[in-house]
């Protein structure tokens, strides 16, 4: 899908033309793609009530769970029918009505004073998107191993990934066409083409992840996964052969 401009309800002004004053006031559009996710989005959700002038969008990709109704339950929006996570962030920008938009994984929580966090943060000279810090909810050291990397990753390489909480006004969103449409990498793809442009910056502040898929696997071996995925990517293998790859737990 090409993001374009007319997708979006325009605003009489941009926030860069309007300065740092509209910035620090504008309502933050929380987008949150969501599959079976029944035992987190209730929490997940919860973590963005302490906050002002925010909305809330949870695009399903077809939960065969009680998501939806949990999110209904909320009184957040909901938004239906997009089959991967590109196709469902790129939908709820479309239907957001903020100038900043913030995407969250629906098995992360956000951290107390995430709004005025994001504002602040987008205030910075050439600073064109961020993300938080990131802590896995587990206590297994291996993972605080992981942690560090993420760390080291985001401020040293700007390279953040989804689970951070990536945000970015909808105005720099439209000028890069949003997600690329891929079935997996596309955070990895959507931050590379922000660097072109300007800074990301990286907030100390954690988001407090699930530890699920670590503990699924294991953590060495979901680390060697990920890192293997990226080389696949860098060397010209298919988003779509990479993706049954990681589905199908097969990575030769």
């Amino acid at each position: 899908m090409i993001y374009k401009e007319s997708s979006l309800k325009e605003e009489k002004c941009s926030l860069s033309e309007n300065g740092n004053k509209s910035i620090s006031t504008a309502k933050i559009s929380i987008i949150i793609p969501t599959l079976n996710e029944s035992k987190n989005i209730k929490a997940t959700l919860a973590s963005t009530q302490e906050s002002t002038n925010i909305e809330v969008i949870v695009v399903d990709g077809g939960s065969q769970d009680n998501t939806v109704d949990i999110a209904k339950s909320a009184g957040v929006k909901v938004i239906a029918g997009y089959k991967n996570r590109a196709s469902q962030m790129n939908a709820g920008a479309m239907n957001a009505t903020g100038d900043i938009l913030l995407f969250l994984h629906g098995d992360t929580l956000l951290p107390v004073n995430f709004d005025a966090m994001i504002r602040r943060a987008l205030q910075k000279p050439k600073t064109v998107a961020g993300a938080f810090a990131l802590r896995i909810n587990a206590p297994q050291p291996g993972l605080r191993l992981v942690e560090w990397g993420v760390k080291w990753r985001s401020k040293w390489l700007q390279m953040p990934y989804g689970d951070q909480g990536i945000f970015i006004t909808k105005e720099q969103f439209k000028n890069i066409n949003g997600f690329p449409e891929l079935p997996i990498m596309e955070d990895f793809e959507f931050i590379r083409n922000l660097k072109k442009i300007g800074k990301i910056t990286f907030l100390s502040v954690p988001v407090i992840t699930s530890p699920r898929r670590w503990l699924k696997k294991g953590v060495l071996q979901t680390t060697l996964i990920n890192q293997i995925i990226i080389i696949a990517y860098f060397i010209g293998i298919s988003p779509q052969r990479i993706r049954s790859w990681y589905r199908g737990e097969k990575i030769h």
